[in-house]
């Protein structure tokens, strides 16, 4: 299971550091001696592609010469270092060498003006920020080969202006820094697909507004921070598949995550959560939510619409029982509720609160009207109360046909998971006269025709439930 909380994007698949990586970690580098490092970085490839394009330029130069000198030692050297000057070139300007002949007059079978060109190419002219002395302005090289950068383990205060010039950036590691604001140079990575930032001293509003222009965007871990609220910005990155939040101050969680519709993994836990909305049902895509170590003591209804959830990890919350919608949750493979008063304390610190209200009036003649089918109108109901009658539920009790809307009957039963396991499930029923089944006969109760064949299907997928 531990494979679900990690993305596919973060993980080397040869487990080392390639010849994309660029790996600047563990050196205790401040923001300063950092920016050194990354120029000198790109002005030493910069030089080595000078150094390999007059080699070109000359390579050039022979293949506008005749053939008819050349033995077979000359003719075999200049195909290799045809090959080599294809390779550099590809590398360099990330477009196939084949396109870019395409665009000249002639298809010449040997580099000439065309891969001359190119070489021109490479060199782009940048003005430092911080060099406006009115001087000339520095000539470098743009990286387009560096993959993933490594720059955890530093004493790193801001992101380096030198950043921009990893244009082919698709992992960036800023983890276990002094981050306390994330400034807009990494906007500039289009290509960016993970964005490591843990353990930093990042605030709700440390994150660039227009985090949303970087569409590739795949995972961002912001886990070990100072967050007090979801940074309202990752709900506009749509891309997302997944977000760590976890050992935080977050108290709460917006409903506006509804949008984040990749969502596969969430990951909430050691935060100060009391609740989480209802709108995280809506998360069709989450195969794994985190909520642990939190103060929790429910769980919306709304968790049932989970479908491809695998692994719910809810140990050391306040929870007093689970909503009986969780049966429903047949996908669900890993349930943990270790260190929650589910059952031991079950009696002091939750029965307390399974007061029933009476209802309103108001609900009474909504019950009524539902129960005896009377036909209406929108035109007919204020839209409030039109509202109102649209938000009714029916009894859990499968042979009850009571409705119920704001005011309920909550009722514990508790049930065996696995087999062996007694876990407490919350019914909402619409009378204190009104009995229940229990969840198992109320799951394989008859069902209706818009019921899917899927949902024909047995409930016997949970493989573990952690209560110890």
């Amino acid at each position: 299971m531990a494979s679900l909380y990690y993305s596919s994007e973060s993980s080397d698949s040869d487990g080392g550091i390639d010849r994309k990586s660029l790996d600047l970690s563990y050196l205790m580098l401040d923001s300063d001696s950092l920016s050194s490092y990354l120029r000198n970085s790109v002005q030493e490839q910069s030089s080595a592609y000078q150094h390999q394009g007059s080699r070109l330029t000359s390579i050039s130069a022979i293949g506008n010469q005749t053939n008819e000198d050349d033995d077979g030692s000359q003719q075999e050297e200049r195909i290799k270092l045809q090959k080599q000057m294809e390779s550099l070139t590809t590398e360099a300007m990330g477009q196939d060498f084949s396109k870019l002949n395409s665009t000249t007059k002639k298809a010449p079978s040997l580099p000439n003006r065309g891969l001359e060109r190119a070489i021109s190419l490479l060199p782009f002219v940048v003005q430092d920020p911080d060099e406006n002395d009115g001087s000339e302005p520095k000539t470098l090289m743009q990286d387009n080969i560096t993959e993933k950068l490594f720059l955890n383990h530093n004493i790193i205060l801001s992101v380096p202006y030198e950043i921009v010039f990893f244009h082919k950036l698709k992992s960036l590691d800023l983890s276990n820094n002094n981050l306390s604001h994330i400034n807009d140079f990494i906007l500039h990575l289009p290509e960016l697909q993970s964005l490591h930032l843990k353990n930093n001293n990042l605030d709700s509003y440390g994150l660039p507004k227009e985090l949303a222009v970087l569409s590739k965007l795949r995972e961002i871990n912001l886990s070990g921070n100072q967050l007090t609220t979801v940074p309202p910005q990752l709900f506009e990155v749509s891309s997302l598949k997944y977000l760590y939040l976890g050992n935080n101050n977050i108290s709460e969680v917006q409903p506006e995550i509804k949008a984040l519709q990749n969502l596969q993994v969430l990951h909430l836990g050691s935060n100060n959560l009391t609740m989480v909305p209802e709108e995280l049902g809506a998360l069709s895509s989450l195969c794994a939510l985190v909520l642990c170590n939190n103060k929790l003591r429910r769980l919306p209804q709304a968790i049932s619409r989970l479908t491809s959830l695998r692994s719910l990890l809810l140990h050391n919350n306040n929870l007093c029982c689970l909503p009986v919608e969780i049966v429903k949750l047949r996908g669900l493979n890993e349930l943990s509720l270790r260190d929650n008063p589910l059952v031991t304390r079950f009696v002091n610190l939750c029965a307390k609160d399974l007061i029933y209200t009476p209802p309103s009036l108001k609900e009474l003649a909504a019950r009524s009207v539902q129960l005896n089918r009377i036909t209406y109108s929108a035109s007919d109901l204020p839209v409030h109360l039109h509202n109102y009658l649209l938000s009714g539920h029916k009894c859990v009790n499968p042979k009850c046909k009571g409705v119920y809307f704001s005011s309920c009957v909550e009722h514990i039963k508790f049930v065996d998971f696995c087999g062996m396991y007694r876990v407490p499930l919350m019914h909402y029923l619409c009378s204190s006269r009104c009995t229940s089944q229990t969840p198992s006969a109320y799951y394989t109760r008859r069902l209706s025709s818009s019921d899917s064949e899927d949902d024909r299907a047995p409930d016997t997928t949970m493989r573990r439930v952690l209560l110890g």
